[in-house]
């Protein structure tokens, strides 16, 4: 039994911040209802190509972006635009632990789904909403999506080429973080509000915004503009407060040099053959080597072209020094250590026979993570969870899919 199995998720989210939290939840455990809007859905259903194959080689109806955060879950389409699905909804609430939601601010309050609504009926509820800018604050009704809260939040000033050169200007991270990182605060926020319902009982509201997390995430850069003042600028893949943490280019390639001590510089100056770095007063210490970055760079950049990535990667390592190829995705997925850590598997699925997933990081000794069933398709549970959770018999359920409210 998963950590979390004791526990009944109602999962009104969709996109990512919020089907992630939810995703996390239901690897630990928890039962994870999805309620989708019947013919649509959610969102990143469409959001491709890519879509995931059959045993034929064509696409199916599912998106590779929908099957990425929504394992584990049971999909229940209900209309609740119409009364008798807010009704439904309401039933399902009364008899959760925890609800998800990323609507605008206010959204859900037109159909009796919001927090108050929904504490009347279920005082010990949980209820996390989530959305760009959070419940208060001028920006509370806007909508926010994680490309524009990566600049807003900061975090593209601080991501790209310096200025002056070649390429020079902000980049977005190749993957929605602001969005994961939401989804990975709000099921800690949950986790603690279920510890606090625990001991002090009742439910309680989380507020969580995309924008509160982006801003908390920039973490040592956010710290290095409140004490001096002074914004940081874009280093490329330069590190502000260490040198050398940065690529550099081999004879084959780049590769990634992550000295973390004055220490670990000696050893990598002494591979290098240069051990007189070391020594040297501007680069003897990491304070030094960051005020002195200009002249030691280069000086790193005409050593290591000398020798391939593997040779760097094996040399260092012997050495204790840390460092690192710049790995592509199969590159990645074929690496040993990611092998040996499982975090490729297969699950089985409806359409295609197996879907492939990215395993949860979550190792716990006595309630490991379960993977129960591959991302659901579209109402595929609905039924089943009709059934089950409020007693509801097939033909109750089949009057409800003729009206449209399933």
């Amino acid at each position: 039994m998963g950590a979390l199995s004791h526990l009944r998720v109602l999962d009104l989210s969709r996109v990512l911040a919020g089907p992630w939290a939810g995703q996390i939840l239901a690897d630990l455990g928890a039962e994870v209802i999805k309620v989708e809007r019947p013919g649509n859905g959610d969102d990143t259903r469409a959001w491709g190509p890519p879509f995931l194959k059959d045993a034929y080689g064509e696409n199916t109806s599912e998106a590779a972006y929908y099957l990425s955060a929504n394992r584990n879950k049971q999909s229940v389409t209900i209309d609740f635009t119409r009364p008798e699905g807010q009704k439904l909804v309401r039933e399902l609430a009364a008899r959760s632990d925890i609800l998800i939601e990323n609507f605008k601010v206010g959204g859900l309050a037109a159909y009796g789904l919001d927090y108050e609504s929904l504490k009347a009926i279920n005082p010990n509820l949980i209820y996390c909403s989530i959305t760009g800018f959070g419940q208060t604050g001028p920006y509370a009704k806007r909508a926010g999506y994680d490309f524009m809260i990566q600049g807003l939040g900061g975090l593209m000033s601080l991501t790209g080429r310096p200025e002056g050169e070649e390429g020079a200007g902000p980049v977005k991270v190749g993957v929605a973080l602001t969005d994961i990182l939401t989804g990975l605060y709000s099921t800690v926020a949950i986790l603690a509000a279920l510890a606090h319902r625990e001991h002090d009982g009742g439910g309680q509201h989380i507020d969580m915004a995309l924008l509160d997390v982006q801003v908390a995430c920039l973490a040592n850069q956010a710290m290095n503009y409140l004490t001096t003042g002074n914004a940081p600028k874009r280093l490329g893949n330069a590190h502000p407060n260490i040198v050398p943490y940065q690529d550099f280019p081999t004879a084959d390639g780049d590769f990634i040099l992550t000295v973390g001590n004055d220490g670990q510089f000696r050893k990598f100056a002494e591979v290098a053959g240069q051990p007189q770095w070391a020594d040297d007063p501007r680069f003897a210490t990491n304070k030094m080597r960051v005020a002195n970055r200009g002249e030691l760079i280069p000086l790193i950049r005409q050593a290591t072209v000398f020798k391939t990535t593997a040779e760097w990667v094996l040399q260092l390592e012997q050495a204790g020094v840390p460092c690192g190829p710049i790995n592509d995705l199969a590159q990645m997925f074929a690496d040993p250590q990611v092998k040996a850590r499982g975090l490729a598997i297969e699950l089985p699925h409806a359409l295609a026979g197996m879907v492939p997933q990215v395993a949860s990081p979550i190792r716990l000794s006595e309630t490991p993570v379960e993977y129960r069933n591959a991302p659901p398709l579209l109402g595929e549970h609905t039924l089943e969870v009709l059934q089950r959770v409020l007693g509801l018999d097939a033909g109750a359920v089949a009057a409800f899919k003729e009206a449209g409210v399933l």
